[in-house]
């Protein structure tokens, strides 16, 4: 019995944790209420921040003990890591193919998903959700895995890919609510999509920690399921998407200081 208690602690952790992410995303979004204009060049320098910490906490917080926990396994150490990373990305892909949704910057005629007549806010505000399901995801893992007794996965890791999904979580509010204004929502709505983005956040980081407790042989393939599904949303959204208005440069330096800023929180707390 005190193991099943100790084990929902670290849902409870999860939760917790998933609720900070979606706190700074908050704190970012309400930048809105005070910036009165940002440079394209900023916005889009954010973006690419944020995907350059999801790339970093894909590989050092999830493949990598992914492929530690896997030793021994009878094809190899590398099967539940590649296995487990397309899965990640193709649920993402049947996601991105049914969930209707429209990335920031494009017009109306390039809306994906199931054809709606839902209003452009509302879809601006679907596509950067589906890119914060599988961060919560990522962090429910991490906590589960510590929860299992993995010896690779500790409580400083889980806490360190929190706060660097914490951290590209707040340009990534203030770039959801910025271009929502620009759009002619008022502050407040501007400010309310934008946080809602992230509301999914703490609901899939338990998710994510519920499933490696009550079945625990699946967590490699989980902790490599989240990075495939963040990498899918890098590749197809995010680094696209911060070089769409020509700011390559700018763009690329903030994807290499995103990788290093979760590189270094991971290396030094993980």
């Amino acid at each position: 019995m005190t193991g099943y208690i100790e084990q929902f602690g670290f849902v409870t952790q999860a939760f917790i944790a998933g609720l900070f992410t979606w706190f700074l995303t908050a704190l970012g979004a309400s930048a809105v209420f005070s910036a009165k204009s940002v440079s394209q060049k900023m916005l889009d320098s954010m973006l690419a921040f944020a995907g350059g910490v999801m790339i970093a906490a894909s590989f050092w917080s999830l493949l990598s003990p992914a492929i530690e926990m896997s030793e021994g396994h009878p094809i190899g150490p590398w099967f539940p890591a590649v296995v487990g990373f397309l899965l990640g990305g193709v649920f993402l892909r049947l996601i991105d193919k049914i969930l209707p949704h429209l990335h920031l910057g494009f017009p109306m005629s390039e809306a994906e998903g199931i054809h709606t007549k839902w209003r452009r806010s509302v879809l601006l505000v679907l596509a950067v959700t589906i890119h914060n399901i599988p961060e919560g995801l990522a962090i429910g893992v991490a906590f589960g895995a510590v929860a299992a007794g993995y010896p690779s996965a500790t409580i400083a890791g889980a806490i360190a890919l929190a706060i660097g999904i914490g951290i590209q979580n707040f340009p990534e509010g203030f770039a959801v609510s910025v271009p929502l204004r620009r759009e002619g929502l008022s502050r407040w709505k501007s400010f309310f999509y934008g946080q809602l983005s992230a509301v999914v956040e703490p609901i899939a980081s338990v998710i994510g920690a519920l499933a490696v407790i009550w079945a625990q042989p699946i967590l490699p393939y989980a902790l490599a399921f989240a990075a495939g599904a963040m990498i899918f949303v890098v590749v197809e959204e995010v680094i696209p998407e911060s070089q769409r208005n020509g700011n390559t440069d700018i763009a690329t330096a903030g994807a290499l200081l995103g990788f290093s800023v979760m590189m270094l929180l991971d290396v030094a707390l993980g």
